[in-house]
């Protein structure tokens, strides 16, 4: 009998032993604020992980960083009109991707974006609206129809000279689906990557829970109007209410429509839920330009795609099939 209770202590000894536990690092990647969770039974298992997820991102940095002289974005973007570039498989198809995304929204989202000039200035230096003409001008070279894909040679081609690609609308979010595919092959059960609101998720809590996301109203941060379950899944929450600039009693924010070269108004935050958070940031940085009832009915549209819109005067919309709890 008493072998049989030592055997018994010994097991719950070895479940308390291997008991999970979250683990969060902060610290800035790719010029943003990133939280790295992960669940894992101890703090030095838990911190190699985030270890591997930091390399990761810190990589897909250096692949697709137009400000690194010596990335293969910056390649394409210094041989824009003169030659197409070969480029790895994985930018190649990222920039695919991207492309497939830009003719999806009709163009409100367009990897080209990068080709813009910097009319619009959001650091109150602006005293009045740009010229109709340097507007029309400023966007000329964006357009995602001159990007050449060749899927043989593996190459980019920019057909203009002066035009640019660039992942703002994307990078953090591929990041982050990035990070957490590697960390689950390497054996994580469960954790978020959180890129500055670019947020991928896998697992559960170690309660058994699904992770929970908060949604608060961005003109009232005290108010959480949505409490979310999520399981396997990317939420993307952008929002433009902290550059502004406002003519004639209009406000103008920082989220440029690359088709017509002016701000887009009527909509202070968007969230995305859908299984990538590459595709849900490219997808909320689309809704701001279409604006809440061409940006809903778009959603709406698409199969496992949900969004929640503020719109400025604070009201909340949101899709059809929207899981929420208050």
């Amino acid at each position: 009998m008493k072998k049989k209770i030592l055997i018994y202590s010994l097991f719950l000894c070895l479940g308390i032993t291997n008991a999970q536990e979250t683990h969060k690092r902060t610290l800035m990647l790719m010029g943003s604020r990133f939280d790295i969770t992960v669940v894992s039974t101890t703090k030095d298992n838990a911190n190699k992980y985030i270890d591997i997820a930091i390399a990761e991102i810190s990589r897909i940095e250096k692949l697709i960083s137009s400000w690194d002289a010596n990335s293969q974005t910056t390649l394409i973007n210094q041989n824009a009109g003169v030659k197409a570039v070969k480029v790895d498989l994985e930018l190649f198809e990222l920039i695919e991707r991207a492309v497939q995304i830009s003719k999806l929204t009709d163009g409100a989202f367009d990897i080209s974006y990068a080709s813009m000039d910097r009319i619009w200035k959001f650091d109150g230096s602006m005293n009045k609206m740009p010229s109709k003409e340097k507007i029309k001008n400023s966007v000329a070279k964006v357009g995602y129809n001159n990007i050449v894909l060749n899927h043989e040679t593996q190459t980019v081609f920019l057909k203009h000279k002066g035009m640019k690609i660039g992942f703002g609308g994307i990078g953090k979010g591929y990041a982050a689906d990035k990070a957490k595919a590697l960390l689950k092959s390497k054996g994580v059960s469960a954790g978020i990557i959180n890129a500055s609101g670019d947020l991928n998720t896998w697992g559960k809590q170690t309660n058994g829970d699904d992770w929970q996301v908060a949604i608060k109203n961005p003109l009232n941060k005290n108010k959480v109007f949505a409490l979310l379950p999520i399981y396997e899944q990317a939420v993307v929450t952008s929002g433009n209410y902290e550059k502004s600039v406002t003519f004639n009693g209009k406000k103008y924010t920082h989220i440029i429509d690359p088709r017509t070269g002016y701000p887009s108004s009527g909509i202070v935050s968007v969230s995305v839920l859908t299984s990538s958070a590459e595709l849900a940031d490219a997808i909320a940085t689309s809704i701001f330009v279409m604006g809440k009832e061409v940006g809903l009915d778009f959603v709406n549209q698409l199969k496992s795609v949900e969004c929640i819109i503020v719109d400025d005067s604070g009201k909340v919309h949101y899709s059809n099939n929207i899981n929420k709890s208050n």
